[in-house]
């Protein structure tokens, strides 16, 4: 952020800056051409203007220059004083997020155990649902806990617990656990994979595909693709769907959280969830639109060097 305030405030000079060297530079000639104007018809008359003219050039850059830096330097700074007091909110933000995710996950907890403890003990069908149903909202909502505790942070590989796996076998892995979803839904859920040997997190890696599915499945009409393969020096991994895709003006704000469909609904954190997981491993999670319909969400990670 502070690089590209500083470039655009860079930007904004340099163009002022040019436009006054400009009329300057016209100026200036100007003037000499009329003082040497009895001379110019003679080769020496010429001479001197475009020797004069060449000097008043040097002149004009040698300002230019040092003028550019002092005042890319000063950009800089003023970068830094205007983003100071957004990088402090954003700070304070992780640091409440993180301690009220802390609080909140004991209780939950807390709450899921008591409720199945107690369940075991009743006899009252009613009431057993309801225990069922108190234990499930708990454990979601300490998953939901998690996530924002996950987010709070900065994408780090020291985060990760990273070992070499093949991202292939993950795919195929959480493809099968969201087979029998899809098939109830009515839709084909294809897998294409070939070995990629990644350096990563293979409990982070599962939490990015199911996310990824997960989202295709409250999106797609009729078929999902998952495929797998290694390129160069990267494992890329991409989930299609053939719904409606994502209108244009959001597109822009489908990785923040919170961000949720309201008809498919979901805590709209799943995105941001694997992307940070993506940044983490050092890789990249981005999204493009189908040249037919529906939407494309490819993740790639590093290959595991040799």
């Amino acid at each position: 952020m502070i690089v590209r305030l500083t470039a655009a405030y860079l930007a904004i000079f340099s163009v002022v800056l040019c436009a006054l060297s400009i009329g300057a530079y016209a100026l200036v000639a100007t003037e000499y051409h009329s003082l040497l104007l009895p001379a110019l018809s003679t080769p020496e008359g010429q001479a001197t203007y475009a020797l004069e003219l060449r000097r008043l050039i040097l002149i004009i850059v040698g300002l230019d220059v040092p003028l550019l830096v002092l005042v890319g330097l000063a950009s800089a700074a003023l970068a830094r004083i205007s983003i100071r007091p957004l990088i402090l909110a954003r700070e304070q933000e992780r640091t409440f997020v993180a301690d009220a995710a802390h609080e909140l996950r004991s209780p939950l907890t807390t709450i899921a155990t008591v409720a199945q403890a107690t369940r075991n003990d009743v006899t009252d069908a009613r009431l057993r649902e309801s225990l069922d149903l108190i234990a499930r909202t708990a454990l979601d909502a300490g998953a939901l806990v998690g996530d924002l505790l996950t987010l709070a942070r900065e994408p780090n590989r020291a985060l990760l617990a990273p070992e070499p796996i093949d991202l292939a076998v993950v795919a195929r892995r959480c493809a099968n656990e969201f087979e029998a979803r899809a098939s109830a839904a009515g839709i084909l859920l294809t897998v294409e994979t070939r070995s990629a040997i990644v350096d990563g997190d293979e409990r982070r890696l599962c939490e990015v595909v199911r996310n990824l599915l997960d989202n295709a499945l409250r999106h797609a009409r009729s078929k999902i693709d998952l495929t797998c393969s290694a390129t160069e020096n990267c494992a890329c991994l991409t989930v299609a769907d053939d719904g409606a895709g994502i209108l244009p003006q959001e597109r822009a704000h489908i990785f923040e959280r919170f961000v949720a469909n309201r008809e498919t609904g979901g805590s709209g954190l799943g995105l941001s969830i694997a992307r940070w997981v993506a940044q983490a491993h050092g890789g990249t999670l981005t999204f493009q639109e189908r040249s037919t319909s529906g939407a494309v969400f490819e993740l790639g990670i590093p290959l595991l060097a040799d």
